[in-house]
């Protein structure tokens, strides 16, 4: 019997000791992240253009989520993209982050550099610069928003599982925002230490909740969704178990009537998770169909 408790003492002892060194080493990382030096590769995207023949064909931008790289671009999206092209736009896939000349980290990723990258793009003779629209799903959708509030050559945004706000960075530390603009982060919802839990069990979406019960930070990192300078489509999923996309949607849509947003603004709720709102392509392909081949009230000229 002795020896039953000697064992256990000494295993509940080797537990402890690894429990202790795994929280020294995670200390250790996140005290050590420089959160002061920008990323390797800040500024650089991976942009790849399709386009149909013809000129002045609309363009779409596309950016992916979390899973970084260029999601767009990848063999698996060969079908969607070639929807778009043959409805008569050209489509610019846009990695980001995770990618051989990006960051490979979704951390401080610079508007200014995807934005070159548009205007890249739409000085190609076969791409109609006035008439833009950006799609997104999930950190994509936080992008997509962004960028449309501080860019008025972008005419609709369509944000499948959105953010409201910007948040932070996909970091060990996760102590900077996951956006920048000219060398400065933006302000992001931090995490507080009520999250930590949910984060070491992997609930992203009680983590995500966590950060949201900070009302003023949502506030100070909130996108400015009310300068827009077109149409808004919003997806969201009943059971979304990432982050609360369809709260955060709502309070999206709640901002822009606050603002008296004078273009026309549509939420979808779809029953299923986060990946069911980011397959409503039917939804995102009729409101581009209206808002973009057809007259934009922003000024698209089609």
């Amino acid at each position: 019997m002795h020896g039953i408790v000697r064992v256990f003492k000494w295993a509940a002892v080797g537990v402890l000791s690894l429990f202790a060194l795994a929280i020294g080493v995670y200390a250790y990382a996140v005290l050590s992240f420089d959160a002061e030096a920008l990323p390797e590769n800040y500024g650089e995207v991976d942009a790849v253009l399709y386009a149909g023949e013809g000129r002045n064909q609309p363009l779409v931008v596309g950016f992916g989520g979390a899973e970084g790289g260029n999601t767009f671009a990848a063999r698996r999206f060969g079908d969607v993209r070639a929807r778009f092209i043959e409805q008569g736009y050209a489509f610019l896939a846009v990695g980001y982050f995770g990618g051989q000349s990006t960051p490979s980290e979704l951390d401080r990723i610079s508007l200014e550099g995807i934005h070159a990258a548009i205007v890249e793009a739409a000085e190609d003779p076969r791409v109609d610069a006035d008439c833009i629209a950006v799609i997104g799903g999930s950190k994509g959708a936080e992008l997509a928003l962004l960028l449309a509030s501080r860019y008025k050559e972008i005419k609709a945004v369509a944000a499948a599982s959105p953010g409201s706000a910007v948040f932070p960075a996909h970091t060990i530390a996760m102590s900077t925002a996951s956006f920048a603009s000219n060398g400065e982060e933006l302000p992001f919802v931090p995490v507080p230490w009520s999250a930590v839990p949910a984060l070491i069990k992997g609930d992203l979406r009680a983590a995500f909740e966590a950060m949201l019960a900070d009302e003023e930070a949502v506030e100070r990192a909130a996108i400015p969704v009310e300068r827009i300078n077109g149409p808004i489509l919003l997806s969201s999923a009943t059971r979304d178990q990432f982050w609360p996309a369809l709260k955060m949607s709502e309070a999206i849509v709640e901002r822009l009537n606050r603002s008296d947003f004078r273009f026309p603004v549509q939420h979808v709720v779809t029953e299923g998770d986060h990946e069911a709102s980011l397959q409503r392509w039917d939804v995102i392909e009729a409101f581009l169909a209206e808002h973009i081949l057809g007259q934009n009230e922003a000024g698209c000229p089609r």
